[in-house]
């Protein structure tokens, strides 16, 4: 069974490459995805003016679609409200900010807030998240279905990234995941396209992968998306970079479902290729 998952991250409505943004809805309707993930920081400041342009251009995508919400997508400069009622906003223009999921035939996907309006520490834009909340997530009875989780925040730092997701439990929490037999982590924040193998049990694979942006906040990386192709025997992760008024293939990772070795060792970003996907 094959499925087409388009992943896109930190829009920064506010902050965005509005050309890129427009010829993403194009693209995306290109790929033709099962469906559409968004892994936060829709608006840069929280504004509803950038809620309002993030809501419009969220309709236009293809749907099924699931969205999660960024550190971003908090009234970044109001502390009285962002520390109060962070989502207030997110909830009323997008929808429920821990409660996105998606199910069709071998295909699973389940997103959870990992951005805080508050915590006690300095850097309130890093990540959390709470293991006993990912232990309790149905993935459904289907041993052979493909689980895709989605959050903001990397778990797993990716080694010379420019900003660390610096998830509290973050560790913890992508053994969890990979334990209950999840096979893709899809992220965001860093505005860097990454892929990540996860140490895990059984014989299929985890991966992380993260998302480009598509704002003007580049660090080191053109703006991009990614779309991934599942098909019998592994994942097709393509990277499209917005050059010269169009989006092109940038990297390409073909990620085995299936380990011989159980352990899988320890997490290692994986090679990408030049090779364009064959699915």
């Amino acid at each position: 069974m094959t499925f087409r998952l388009a992943h896109l991250s930190d829009i920064h409505f506010g902050g965005e490459l509005p050309d890129a943004v427009e010829g993403a809805l194009g693209a995306v309707a290109e790929f033709a995805p099962t469906v559409t993930v968004v892994t936060g920081d829709l608006t840069l400041n929280g504004l509803p003016r950038e809620f309002r342009s993030a809501r419009a251009w969220l309709d236009r995508l293809p749907h099924p679609i699931v969205v999660t919400p960024g550190n971003h997508d908090t009234p970044y400069w109001n502390l009285p409200l962002r520390s109060l009622a962070p989502f207030n906003r997110y909830r009323r223009y997008v929808g429920e900010p821990g409660a996105a999921s998606f199910n069709a035939p071998g295909l699973a996907v389940r997103a959870v807030n990992s951005a805080r309006g508050a915590q006690p520490r300095l850097n309130w834009a890093k990540g959390a998240l709470t293991i006993s909340h990912l232990q309790q997530i149905d993935w459904g009875a289907d041993a052979e279905t493909t689980k895709v989780f989605a959050c903001h925040h990397p778990l797993i730092d990716l080694q010379g990234a420019p900003v660390t997701g610096g998830v509290h439990r973050g560790d913890r929490a992508a053994r969890v995941l990979a334990d209950a037999g999840v096979n893709l982590i899809l992220t965001g924040h860093v505005h860097v396209p990454f892929a990540i193998a996860l140490p895990g049990r059984g014989r299929q694979t985890c991966y992380a992968i993260g998302a480009g942006t598509l704002s003007v906040r580049t660090r080191g990386a053109p703006p991009s998306f990614s779309t991934i192709v599942r098909s019998e025997n592994e994942f097709v992760v393509t990277v499209l970079a917005w050059a010269d008024g169009r989006f092109k293939p940038l990297n390409v990772w073909r990620l085995p479902r299936f380990s011989t070795d159980s352990s899988q060792g320890n997490a290692q970003p994986v090679p990408s290729s030049d090779e364009p996907p064959t699915n």
